[in-house]
C-alpha cells in the first residue's frame, strides 16, 4: 500500500521530573522510515478501510473488547482473520458473527509454551495486531514466573512477534495506552520481586514497554532492510472489560468514569484499525484519538512521552526481553557493512 507524504507531528512531550537523556529520540522523524504517510482526517471510520480481500490478519485478544471490534471490522472488509484467544469459546462466538473468513486459535500470552505452539502452527500472513492485554491486576505471575501485566502485555507479544516476524509481509501493530505517560521500567526488577507492587505502576510499565518495543522494532526492521513496518496505537479511554479486574474504591471510580467518559469498543478500535489498514502508514508512527487529551475521537497521529523514545532504555528492554523469553530476532540482525 502506498500513500502521500505528509509532515509528521512532533512525537515528544515533556515527561514530569524526567531529566533529558542524550539517548532520546524526540520525534518520529528520528526513526528510520520505510513508507510514506497517508492522510488522516478527523472523520476516518471503518467505512474508510480499504478492501482487504486476500489479506490475512492475526489479532490477539480478539474474543472481546477492542480485539473483537477490530476482527469484526477487518472481516467486514473481506479480510481473513485469525482470532488468537485465550478464551476460545468467546472467540468462536465472535468468529460466527464474522463468518467463514474468521478462524479461532488458542493463544495464552501468559504462557510462553502456548506462544511457541501458536507460532509454530501459523502460516505466512500480512498483519499482526498485538491487541491483547490485562489491566490493574492484583499481583500474580504468568506460567513462566513473570509479573502478569509485564509478562502478558509485553513479554508475550515480544515473543510472539519475534517468532512470527519472518512470516509477516506488511505490518506489526502494537497497542499501547495513555497510561504509558505515567509508566517507568525497572530493568533490574521488572517483575516486582524486590519492590512494592502497585497494580497501576505495573500496568504503566507494561504499556511503556509496548511503545519502547514498537519503536525499537521499527529500527531493527529498517536496519535489516525489511519492508515490514512497526506501528503503535492507543484507544484513548474505551469501555472494555480490561477494567473488570479493578478492586479498590479508587479503581471502581476510575472504571465508572471510563464508562461515562470513554468511547465504545468500536470507536476505541479505530486507531489500531487505521494503523493496520490505511495506505502509507509510516513505521514508528503512533496513532490515537483526536479528541480532548486523546481520550476519545477519530484516529490521528499523536505524541508519546520522552521516556518512550529513550534509545538506551529501549535497547536495555530489548536485551532483557530476549533474555527472559529466549526469543531472539535473528533475522533482524544488522547486515555487515559493504566494503
Amino acid at each position: 500500500m502506498s500513500g502521500r507524504s505528509a509532515e509528521v507531528p512532533d512525537a515528544c512531550t515533556c515527561w514530569p521530573d524526567q531529566e533529558r537523556s542524550e539517548n532520546v529520540c524526540s520525534s518520529p522523524s528520528d526513526l528510520p522510515r520505510t513508507a510514506t504517510l497517508g492522510p488522516v482526517t478527523s472523520t476516518w471510520t471503518t467505512a474508510d478501510i480499504p478492501d482487504q480481500t486476500g489479506r490475512r490478519f492475526v489479532v490477539t485478544g480478539a474474543n472481546s473488547g477492542l480485539g473483537a471490534a477490530t476482527a469484526r471490522a477487518l472481516g467486514a472488509r473481506g479480510a481473513e482473520v485469525v482470532l488468537a484467544c485465550r478464551n476460545t469459546d468467546k472467540g468462536e462466538a465472535v468468529a460466527r458473527e464474522i463468518g467463514p473468513t474468521a478462524t479461532v486459535r488458542e493463544l495464552d500470552l501468559a504462557d510462553l509454551t502456548s506462544v511457541r505452539r501458536f507460532a509454530d502452527a501459523t502460516e505466512p500472513f500480512d498483519v499482526l495486531v498485538n491487541n491483547a492485554g490485562v489491566m490493574a491486576l492484583p499481583q500474580k505471575k504468568t506460567a513462566d514466573g513473570f509479573e502478569m501485566q509485564f509478562g502478558t502485555n509485553h513479554l508475550g507479544h515480544f515473543a510472539l512477534t519475534g517468532l512470527l516476524v519472518d512470516r509477516i509481509s506488511d505490518r506489526i501493530v502494537t497497542l499501547s495506552s495513555l497510561a504509558h505517560t505515567s509508566g517507568d521500567i525497572s530493568i533490574d526488577d521488572p517483575n516486582f520481586e524486590h519492590r512494592r507492587y502497585s497494580r497501576w505502576a505495573a500496568y504503566g510499565q507494561s504499556k511503556l514497554a509496548n511503545l519502547l518495543f514498537a519503536y525499537k522494532l521499527q529500527r531493527r526492521l529498517s536496519e535489516a532492510r525489511s519492508s515490514v513496518v512497526s506501528v503503535a496505537a492507543h484507544p484513548g479511554i474505551s469501555s472494555t472489560n480490561l477494567a473488570s479486574h479493578t478492586e479498590s474504591v479508587l479503581d471502581k471510580i476510575f472504571s465508572l468514569g471510563a464508562g461515562v467518559i470513554g468511547q465504545s469498543s468500536n470507536m476505541g478500535a479505530l486507531p489500531q484499525l487505521y494503523a493496520a489498514t490505511a495506505a502509507g502508514v509510516e513505521g514508528g508512527s503512533y496513532i490515537g484519538p483526536d479528541g480532548f487529551r486523546e481520550m476519545r475521537g477519530h484516529p490521528t497521529f499523536v505524541s508519546s512521552s520522552k521516556r518512550s523514545r529513550d534509545l538506551k532504555l529501549a535497547t536495555a528492554l530489548w536485551n532483557l526481553s530476549e533474555q527472559l523469553t529466549g526469543v531472539s530476532y535473528t533475522s533482524l540482525r544488522r547486515d555487515p557493512p559493504i566494503v
